[in-house]
């Protein structure tokens, strides 16, 4: 017997690793005899790039400017002329002082100093994995980083960060790093939003990063100024609102094409040929909710599975229902434990114990 265990990581709770581990342990405490193969995924977010590294790329850590100009030290991940860039890792909601949000000055600056990285590395294939962003800049602070100089009335640099952005009366694309030309970007991400309105970056995910409904306001009004100066229709492409528009300079500076960031990241980590001939796929997630649909790590690898007819079983923290779910079975930690805190504190034996019951099942088969 073959089961593939891919879990995304319990966000704040455990690595992907340290949960399909748990995983395995429950299931060789019934089944010692089967074959097991680990696989450490993400979709686009934290942890991806340790996914990938955990698969063959090769990690190299560079020290750049945070979300609010605070020195971070981030990775990329290189094999081959390819690069991986998590932007979590340098512009996320983690690398913020103190965990204090600013909706309105966080930049992706640093993002922009880990893609001239790995042009110095050799990359000429760049991913720009970038969910978990604090930015809301229309990704103006990596490419300032890259070379370009957005300046004021008075000729002068505007400061960073997307409130800043309505101040910019002028894009000067005369310093940008020339080897950009030759390079291929993919940005992968399965947010569909458009840069502005309703359904923009500042309207649907700026509260999310501690903007209140006045600086939602100035944000709008700060990309659409911003949008008005780079022209073009880029602002209306599917996934230009990603990353607090970030998507929208990829496509308009960087000549980037979309990819669903799952998909990326399973084909880095050849999870279809690592699954050839299993029986069984065990995935899981934090909490199996609505959005759990739209583009996240298990969902996309039960897309997989079903294509090649296999059961697959979810292990995840809680759920909000379940009913009707295409999955084999969800199991969640919540159902043994229900104080959630506890769950997140010490997953470990919860798993472990979920992984042996989806062994007893199989077994029964």
């Amino acid at each position: 017997m073959k089961i593939v265990i891919a879990p995304d990581s319990f966000k704040g709770s455990a690595s992907s690793s340290d949960i399909a581990t748990w995983i395995e342990a429950g299931i060789y405490s019934i089944i010692p005899t089967c074959e097991i193969v680990k696989i450490a995924i993400g979709d686009g977010g934290e942890g991806s790039l340790d996914a990938i590294v955990d698969a063959g790329f090769t990690a190299f850590t560079c020290e750049v400017l945070g979300p609010l100009g605070n020195p971070v030290s981030a990775q990329i991940a290189i094999k081959g002329e390819t690069a991986f860039i998590e932007m979590a890792q340098a512009s996320g909601l983690s690398q913020l002082p103190g965990g204090v949000k600013s909706a309105l000055a966080a930049s992706s600056f640093g993002t922009g100093q880990l893609i001239l990285h790995a042009l110095d590395k050799g990359a000429r294939r760049i991913i720009l994995a970038v969910g978990g962003s604090a930015t809301t800049d229309a990704g103006a602070g990596a490419l300032q980083a890259l070379g370009a100089r957005l300046t004021d009335g008075n000729g002068n640099e505007i400061a960073r960060g997307g409130g800043a952005l309505i101040d910019c009366e002028s894009i000067n694309l005369t310093g940008l790093d020339s080897r950009l030309a030759d390079i291929s970007f993919i940005l992968a991400s399965d947010v569909q939003n458009p840069l502005l309105g309703s359904h923009g970056a500042a309207h649907v995910f700026s509260p999310q990063k501690g903007a209140s409904p006045e600086q939602v306001e100035l944000l709008e009004k700060s990309l659409s100024h911003f949008a008005s100066l780079v022209g073009g229709d880029c602002a209306d492409r599917a996934g230009a609102g990603a990353a607090g528009g970030f998507g929208f300079m990829a496509y308009a500076f960087l000549r980037a094409t979309a990819a669903s960031g799952i998909d990326v990241i399973l084909d880095l980590v050849d999870f279809d040929a690592r699954s050839i001939g299993a029986n069984y796929i065990i995935t899981g997630e934090g909490r199996f909710d609505s959005q759990s649909v739209k583009g996240k790590a298990p969902w996309g690898i039960l897309q997989r599975a079903v294509k090649s007819s296999i059961p697959t079983f979810l292990i995840c923290g809680d759920a909000d229902t379940h009913q009707g779910s295409p999955f084999k079975e969800v199991l969640t930690l919540t159902s043994i434990e229900p104080d959630i805190d506890r769950c997140i504190s010490n997953p470990a034996p919860l798993v472990t114990q979920l992984g042996a019951e989806i062994a007893v099942r199989i077994s029964r088969r």
